[in-house]
């Protein structure tokens, strides 16, 4: 329950409204490769993560797997399009490890979404937190080299430089294997 506080995080929620929030979700464990999510498919639930690290992936018009995102401990893993517009999901949601998640359907959110004014609030607060990243993010990989975005990934998310194969950190950061490794070599060499 301690996991739904943390992410559920919002000044107007009272006790009561954990309740509710608790009978919502259902802890789940799904193992490495699990999907979460596939192309194609209309999303049904979002999950809350426990422990674990899931990727969102997309393939590019040439075919090339392309890592479009990663979700850690204490975060949501969701396709909002998909999920609220009701829509085909363009990318694949999978567990890169054993993950340890708080499911909630899509039916049981709009429960709560209507039966808790401080959950519309919380909702309205975290779309516009994940625009603001998303954002960033777009902004970044336009203005920053290769280098400082993974400085950044480093700080900000340590957890996918430990646990994600380089493979889907480059592909993420938009840089090739082979760049990823000299970028990382530069960095261990600098802080010597």
């Amino acid at each position: 329950m301690e996991i739904l506080k943390f992410v559920y995080q919002h000044p107007l929620f009272e006790a009561a409204d954990f309740d509710l929030i608790g009978k919502a979700h259902q802890r789940i464990e799904l193992a490495k490769g699990d999907f979460l999510l596939k192309k194609d498919q209309v999303a049904n639930a979002y999950y809350i993560l426990e422990s674990g690290l899931v990727r969102t992936y997309l393939y590019d018009y040439e075919g090339n797997e392309i890592t479009t995102g990663f979700t850690g401990t204490h975060e949501i893993a969701i396709e909002v399009a998909s999920l609220f517009q009701r829509i085909p999901s363009p990318e694949y949601m999978q567990c890169l490890t054993d993950c340890t998640l708080w499911k909630i359907e899509y039916d049981d959110f709009q429960e709560l979404f209507h039966q808790i004014p401080a959950m519309r609030e919380w909702g309205r607060a975290w779309m516009a937190f994940e625009l603001y990243l998303s954002k960033k993010r777009a902004t970044e990989m336009i203005t920053e080299p290769a280098t400082q975005r993974y400085l950044h990934l480093m700080q900000e998310k340590p957890q996918i430089i430990q646990q994600a194969p380089l493979k889907y950190i480059a592909s993420y950061l938009g840089v090739t294997d082979t760049s990823l490794s000299r970028i990382r070599k530069e960095i261990i060499q600098g802080s010597h």
